[in-house]
């Protein structure tokens, strides 16, 4: 991440949206398969890049169409991470070392001394990446955004994450500074509530259910609208306004559905949420920055996003 932001210092004006997307891709790639940026991760973002334009798309499997690039696409990251997961085999047969996701996925067993199958440590990969890599490039761009336009929060937030500087005396900071940074973890917070990256979950009505005087069917799905939730004022004041003093409070039970929630809530959301936390701190103590075009339409499709990418002029301090 270091190198990364360097980086947009040398290049001087950049586009948050794809510049995020790289650095998350190659955090992301060293997490969970120890790859190093190069060809091969590049071939793996474009990739995992068209699997995601085909999540939302209609499941029509015919050549052309956004569903059957995503199925092509995911064959051919099965067949990178299988390759992948055979060279781990070969030079570690115990598989005693190692430190990334896939080593743990490949040690990990259940209460009946049962390991998973390669199959599913390839899933688990692929389906984690997909969970973990848009959630969090794209509140990464939103946090870019949100900041350039709210003076007083930067400030705030550069006094705390200066503090901590100084006090790491050059060292990287740990997940424990991360958890001591508390206005720091109201904007992230802030920042995800405002992106509303998921802007909507699917579920099954498992009986019949009475909402607001309608009866959904039991069987029947539901999509819930969670950027109404997060938008709604009745669950939060001034809602468009970028305040994170707002969690001086917790949301109201309920009302807080970023990455959904219960068994299924999304795998990313801590991911995500650590990763901004430290892109805060790095953006905060060394470098400053403004949009070009602060007054951009937004678009919503695939994922909500201004329609220049969040281009900025990029400096360090």
């Amino acid at each position: 991440m270091v190198s990364g932001l360097k980086s947009w210092a040398e290049k001087g004006r950049i586009l948050a949206f794809d510049e995020t997307r790289k650095v998350t891709f190659a955090n992301v790639g060293r997490l969970f398969a120890s790859l190093e940026p190069g060809p091969a991760l590049d071939t793996l973002d474009d990739l995992f890049s068209d699997l995601l334009k085909g999540v939302r798309a209609y499941p029509i499997k015919f050549p052309g169409t956004a569903f059957h690039g995503a199925l092509q696409s995911r064959k051919k990251l099965e067949a990178i991470f299988r390759g992948k997961l055979a060279e781990k085999k070969f030079k570690n047969k115990d598989c005693e070392t190692g430190g990334d996701l896939m080593d743990g996925l490949m040690k990990i067993e259940d209460g009946g001394g049962n390991k998973l199958s390669d199959e599913e440590v390839i899933d688990n990969i692929v389906s984690l990446i997909v969970a973990g890599y848009e959630s969090t490039s794209l509140a990464s761009m939103w946090a870019i955004y949100y900041l350039a336009k709210s003076p007083q929060v930067l400030s705030k937030l550069r006094e705390e994450n200066l503090a901590l500087s100084e006090e790491k005396n050059g060292e990287f900071i740990t997940s424990d500074d991360v958890s001591a940074l508390k206005y720091t973890s109201k904007v992230v917070e802030e920042t995800i509530r405002m992106a509303n990256i998921a802007a909507f979950v699917f579920r099954s009505a498992v009986t019949d259910v009475e909402y607001q005087g309608y009866i959904f069917p039991k069987g029947w799905k539901v999509i819930p609208w969670i950027r109404y939730a997060h938008t709604n004022p009745e669950n939060f004041d001034d809602t468009m306004t970028f305040n994170p003093d707002r969690w001086n409070d917790p949301a109201k039970p309920g009302t807080f559905q970023v990455f959904g929630g219960g068994p299924r809530i999304c795998a990313g959301n801590m991911l995500a949420r650590i990763q901004l936390a430290i892109l805060i701190h790095h953006l905060t103590v060394s470098y400053k920055w403004e949009l070009v075009n602060p007054d951009a339409e937004i678009v919503y499709l695939s994922h909500p996003k201004p329609s220049d990418k969040v281009e900025v002029i990029f400096s360090r301090i």
